[in-house]
C-alpha cells in the first residue's frame, strides 16, 4: 500500500517539464497530461492544488498556461507532498496500550502504562521525520539534474521538439 498518492507522482513528473520549458513555450495541463499519458482532469485539479500552494502559476489568454512560481532550486519534493496530499503522516498512534485488559475500569491507569510517548510511536515519528527530511532535500533542481543525465540527448530534443511544435500549433 502506498503511503502517497499517485497525484504526488504525477505531480513532480509534470512539473518537471516546467522547469525549463523548450524556447520559452508556456505548456498548457492539456499538453503535459497527452504527452505524460495521464488523466487530463485529474492532472487539472492536481494543477490547482499546486498552484494553491503558489508552486506554480498560471497565464491566461490564448497562450496561456502554466510555469512554475519558483526557482526549481526553491521547490522541494516536500512541497508538493504537502501541496498535493496536505502533508504526510506515516503513523497514526491509536493509544493502544492505555487499553490494556489489567486496568480494565481502573480510573487511574499506571504511570508506567501511560506516561511518555510510546515506543512504537517513537520509531514511527523517527522513521517519518527522515522520510520528511529526505523529501525536504530534493528539489526541482536536483530533479532536472538527474533527469539530464538519465534522457539520452537525442529523446531530450524529441521532448522539446514535441512540446515547441504543439506551442506553435496554438
Amino acid at each position: 500500500m502506498a503511503i502517497l498518492g499517485k497525484g504526488v507522482e504525477y505531480a513532480l513528473h509534470c512539473m518537471s517539464y516546467l522547469i525549463d520549458p523548450p524556447h520559452g513555450a508556456v505548456l498548457t495541463v492539456k499538453d503535459i497530461a497527452q504527452f505524460q499519458g495521464v488523466s487530463e482532469s485529474y492532472l487539472a485539479k492536481i494543477f490547482t492544488k499546486l498552484s494553491k500552494a503558489r508552486l506554480i502559476r498560471s497565464s491566461i489568454g490564448a497562450k496561456g498556461g502554466y510555469e512554475l512560481a519558483r526557482p526549481p532550486e526553491q521547490i522541494s519534493f516536500w512541497d508538493v507532498v504537502v501541496a498535493v496530499e496536505g502533508g504526510f503522516s506515516l503513523f497514526e498512534c491509536r493509544n493502544v496500550r492505555s487499553n490494556c485488559a489489567l486496568f480494565e475500569g481502573d480510573d487511574e491507569k499506571p504511570d508506567w502504562l501511560v506516561s511518555g510517548t510510546c515506543e512504537i510511536h517513537a520509531v514511527m515519528l523517527s522513521a517519518e521525520a527522515s522520510v520528511k527530511k529526505t523529501l525536504q532535500e530534493k528539489n526541482l533542481a536536483w530533479l532536472a539534474k538527474k533527469l539530464e543525465k538519465k534522457i539520452p540527448l537525442k529523446e531530450q530534443k524529441k521532448i522539446v521538439r514535441w512540446f515547441t511544435d504543439l506551442s506553435e500549433s496554438r
